[in-house]
């Protein structure tokens, strides 16, 4: 691969553009929270940085690298449904 090339595909790089994202960290210190039961002292907003942001995601998708995406399916439908679940609820303004 050149070095001016982007890594992964079209899925990597909206991926990581979501893992930057300040609203996403936040809808996930908020998911985290409602999920399980806790305190917002606890686990602040902010908590979430754009490495936490890839952790989760890589784990919730079930793989390793988020060049993945690109190539199994179940990853990236498993990336598209959170993805929606965001914008839902980026949407129904609760940032």
């Amino acid at each position: 691969m050149c070095a001016n090339q982007p890594k992964g595909g079209a899925y990597a790089r909206q991926a990581a553009m979501l893992c930057q994202d300040k609203a996403f960290q936040l809808y996930l210190d908020r998911r985290r929270r409602a999920k399980f039961g806790i305190e917002e002292a606890a686990l602040p907003d902010g908590t979430h940085n754009a490495e936490d942001a890839r952790d989760w995601l890589i784990a919730a998708c079930k793989i390793n690298s988020r060049a993945e995406l690109d190539s199994n399916q179940a990853a990236c439908q498993t990336f598209r449904m959170i993805r929606n679940r965001f914008n839902r609820w980026r949407a129904r303004g609760k940032q």
